[in-house]
């Protein structure tokens, strides 16, 4: 055991090796420096406070001049200068925020700052003792944790495909990409030699035009351009053969611009081609899966190289901009919807590769698809009328039958599947006071989402409390719970999301939702990030916004207060709100009674919980007796547990005799309770 100087530390510090790290440690440890778990050789401090330094930690220099990072040096810092206080390293794609090397563009773990200048210096004394394992052949699918699915930090291409070194290393990472050339000549550039080196720029590869953020590509910093590592490795085979296209694809031995005709996007070199179909693709669309199961959509859909003219859709479901039917695209017969090939498969885990013999069979020379299996209905149909619409149903999460009513007006309950207000057709028990709106009904009892990150479905539950994982509102309505994780997921937030176009009772043109869009909302007047649009004029709303109920009740007023997108008084003295008595934006929206002239904020209308479902049961581990949910109004009993007026959402016990009242946020867990403020 050796004594070393402290590298900062108050306390000395000696060196251990594997069997001396084990006799000193008590628990499992995080180095201090990188807040990697701790392994030999490695510092410790003389005094056993729990300090631990890797020994390639305490030797990390202040700033690295970089071999693929030539522009500026990567400098040590402690602590990321950004807001949210962490960073994601632009090597490993993992999440840190400890000690790490940085510069304007690039952010770097301390051992993959090292670890990549040692590849720079071929310098590979640190992994050469490992293990290489060979190219999976056959692995199970559904498995996550297989290496199929793990990506080399090189060239970020599955680490199953080649030769690679056992993750044990601490790095994913190809053999070959270990040893890659610092410099190259290539016929795809022949004005300079390509340069190994970070994407720093995020530039997309001028072969394939896909970005590849993380990992090494080659580049030309002259020409401002970049190709990927597997882009330009020369192909085995001057013609490639693939399931998914009933003819083998042939290299063109010629450097000629063109169009890709299966995803659409502008190509230069190494094109490939299918002489009986007359078609010109990218290598990397030589083998695009033929059918697949997204999560953006319902069912099952095809690769279609072209889209016949009676095909009425023209819009990508996902980013809503123009398909070109004469570019490759993938396409939904049955919903008659369309996808940009790039869009739908632009995050791997969004979708899975359909095998061809479990979902269509060849009837009448064409293909047909089966419904898919996941999309279990909620309901059971009894009659119908003439249009076809279920007039009579059963829903598995209430106990009497429904009828359909269309809305004629002068309802004022709320759906009990979203809480939102009767406003549109919807179903009702005739034995109870139960409501859901029509499109709630018809929501399936499993479903998959483009939102939530998890590989598993969602199942519809209910009278459960949750926090919903997208807007945040607190409910014991209807939700879909994550089957891995729990996430609950409301139904306001469900419909909304679900891609097409939506329709908003505050504006006369349908609204789609962007995931990038930087704008201001018309209802709150706050800059948005992700937001609902209109494409015929600059109306947005940002989600928490567009899921406003469109009538609410208010004990300030005897009628119905509705939501309103302007105040024609123009007078400012008027412009105040007449429940907080405060100052009132005139350009945010606010809810206005017309026949008493009452107008206030959203927030102060709505409340902390707008979503409840007054008198639903709910189980408190604190009190022998079932609670009932409900909003004191007037004569506030005192809360049991902090003996304050119980205002607004509450506990009530359900048994006769017993007066036990508490507030909600004092006898629910913190991640049921509301955190945030209204904006409006």
């Amino acid at each position: 055991m050796e004594e070393s100087k402290n590298y900062g530390h108050h306390h000395p510090l000696l060196l251990l090796d594997e069997e001396q790290l084990i006799n000193n440690q008590s628990g499992v440890a995080d180095c201090s420096k990188c807040g990697e778990k701790v392994y030999a050789p490695c510092f410790s401090c003389a005094e056993y406070c729990g300090f631990y330094l890797h020994k390639v930690c305490a030797g990390s220099p202040l700033e690295i001049n970089h071999p693929f990072h030539r522009d500026h040096p990567l400098v040590l810092m402690q602590k990321p200068p950004y807001s949210f206080g962490t960073y994601i390293c632009d090597f490993c794609d993992k999440t840190c925020e400890k000690f790490f090397y940085h510069c304007p563009n690039l952010d770097f773990h301390i051992k993959c700052a090292l670890f990549t200048f040692n590849i720079a210096e071929n310098n590979l004394k640190e992994i050469e003792h490992f293990v290489c394992q060979d190219p999976l052949v056959s692995t199970k699918n559904d498995d996550e944790e297989l290496e199929e699915v793990r990506k080399c930090f090189g060239c970020w291409e599955p680490l199953a495909n080649y030769t690679h070194f056992s993750p044990n290393c601490g790095f994913n990472l190809h053999k070959k990409c270990a040893k890659l050339p610092l410099e190259l000549s290539n016929i795809c550039h022949c004005q300079h030699p390509l340069v190994l080196q970070f994407n720093s720029e995020r530039l997309s590869c001028k072969i394939c035009k896909v970005t590849q953020k993380r990992g090494f590509v080659y580049g030309c910093s002259s020409c401002k351009l970049v190709f990927h590592i597997e882009c330009l490795s020369p192909p085995l085979d001057l013609a490639i053969e693939d399931e998914s296209h009933q003819h083998t694809f042939t290299r063109l031995l010629r450097r000629v611009p063109y169009i890709c005709d299966a995803c659409g996007i502008e190509g230069i070199y190494n094109a490939y081609i299918c002489c009986t179909c007359n078609i010109m693709v990218h290598k990397r669309c030589t083998s695009l899966p033929r059918i697949i199961k997204s999560k953006w959509h319902d069912h099952c859909i095809f690769h279609k190289y072209f889209l016949p003219n009676d095909f009425k859709s023209s819009s990508c479901i996902i980013c809503h901009d123009e398909v070109n039917p004469k570019h490759g695209s993938y396409s939904c017969s049955y919903c008659n919807t369309k996808f940009h090939l790039c869009c739908v498969t632009e995050e791997k885990s969004s979708f899975s590769v359909v095998s061809l013999e479990n979902e269509y069979q060849i009837s009448n020379g064409g293909l047909e698809i089966f419904s898919d299996k996941s999309v279990e209905s909620a309901t059971c149909v009894f009659e119908r009328n003439d249009a076809g619409e279920a007039t009579k149903i059963k829903h598995f999460k209430h106990l009497h039958d429904l009828k359909l009513s269309p809305f004629v007006g002068g309802y004022e309950n709320n759906c009990d599947g979203c809480m939102l207000p009767i406003s549109e057709p919807f179903y009702y028990c005739l034995e109870c006071v139960f409501f859901l709106h029509k499109v709630c009904a018809e929501l399936p009892k499993v479903k998959h989402v483009w939102h939530h990150p998890c590989q598993q479905p969602l199942r519809l539950i209910s009278n459960k409390a949750f926090c919903c994982g997208m807007c945040w509102h607190v409910s014991n309505a209807f939700a879909y719970e994550c089957c891995k994780c729990e996430t609950k997921i409301c139904l306001r937030c469900m419909i909304a999301f679900t891609p097409g176009a939506r329709t908003c009772l505050k504006h006369e043109h349908p609204l789609f939702f962007y995931r990038d869009y930087k704008g201001w909302c018309n209802a709150c007047s706050l800059p948005t990030w992700a937001a609902f649009c209109c494409k015929d004029c600059k109306f947005v709303l940002h989600r928490g916004c567009f899921s406003l109920p469109i009538t609410a009740h208010h004990k300030c007023d005897v009628h119905l207060l509705s939501l309103t997108d302007h105040d024609d008084n123009r007078y400012f003295e008027s412009h105040y709100c007449d429940i907080c008595e405060e100052s009132r934006d005139p350009n945010r929206w606010f809810y206005h009674c017309a026949a008493c002239d009452t107008s206030a904020h959203i927030g102060c209308v709505l409340g902390q919980y707008p979503f409840f479902k007054l008198g639903s049961i709910y189980e408190d581990k604190g009190h022998p007796h079932p609670l009932t949910v409900v909003k004191k109004l007037y004569n506030y009993s005192e809360c049991d547990k902090c003996c304050k007026p119980c205002e607004g959402l509450a506990l009530e016990c359900s048994k006769s005799g017993c007066k036990y009242i508490v507030h909600w946020n004092c006898a629910t867990p913190p991640s049921l309770q509301r955190w945030w403020e209204w904006l409006l």
